[in-house]
């Protein structure tokens, strides 16, 4: 017999035993979202990664576009690369030159980079040269034969010179003697770190007025080969730029 209140128990013991109910499962939870990232903290790593590898001024307009951000983004967050790299006293510094932003070094690591890179030996330019390079600056653009006039002397191996090192350029032709003229180029900015012409020191005052000097020869085509080596330039080419 059995007990009032309690189940048969029978000898069979091969019946199957039902298994524990499974726990409910927890309500599913969107996983938290990642805090935003700044953009400003973004573009400025970009910037720096281009400008590394650019081999002149790069624009902000160039930046913009390659890093498909606005123009006004980039030109700020260049801007406070700039101050950052000027309050953590860097050795190099972001600079506007030329009309577009390129690093380099700091002035006063100057003679540092110079024992590296030149060992001693500088590539210069002679006091002619840097005449005629002045010449042209303030006058561009001027033509070969006028820049000889303001001189005294014939200009022909130092603009071929000048031509040859990119610091200058031709840039048409005088409509009344055909005389070709020349003007100075963005290297020559970055080699002056200058953003543009109109930062060069005031010297034109005491420069001749171009219409003033009369041509000393008419001139219609380059009376010199620019691409032929210039036989003075190893015994003159002594004064650095």
């Amino acid at each position: 017999m059995t007990e009032p209140g309690h189940p048969l128990v029978t000898g069979d013991t091969d019946a199957p035993v039902p298994e524990p109910l499974a726990p409910p499962e927890a309500p599913f939870q969107t996983p938290p979202e990642a805090p935003p990232e700044d953009p400003a903290m973004e573009l400025k790593p970009a910037l720096e990664a281009v400008l590394m590898v650019v081999d002149e001024p790069a624009t902000e307009e160039h930046l913009a576009r390659v890093l498909e951000r606005p123009r006004r983004e980039v030109t700020d967050a260049l801007r406070e690369l700039a101050d950052e790299y000027a309050a953590q006293r860097r050795g190099f510094e972001l600079r506007l030159v030329a009309g577009g932003w390129r690093y380099y070094t700091r002035p006063r690591y100057a003679p540092a980079v110079e024992r590296f890179v030149l060992d001693g030996q500088q590539a210069r330019l002679t006091q002619a040269a840097l005449e005629t390079l002045a010449v042209v600056a303030y006058r561009q653009p001027v033509s070969r034969s006028r820049v000889s006039a303001v001189r005294g002397v014939n200009c022909d191996g130092v603009m071929r010179t000048l031509l040859q090192r990119g610091l200058v350029e031709e840039a048409g032709a005088e409509p009344e003697t055909g005389a070709i003229l020349y003007r100075t180029t963005n290297y020559f900015l970055e080699r002056m770190g200058l953003r543009g012409l109109d930062e060069l020191p005031e010297l034109a005052p005491f420069l001749p007025e171009a219409d003033a000097i009369e041509a000393e020869t008419a001139e219609g085509v380059p009376s010199f080969d620019p691409d032929a080596p210039d036989p003075e330039d190893a015994e003159d080419d002594k004064t650095e730029l």
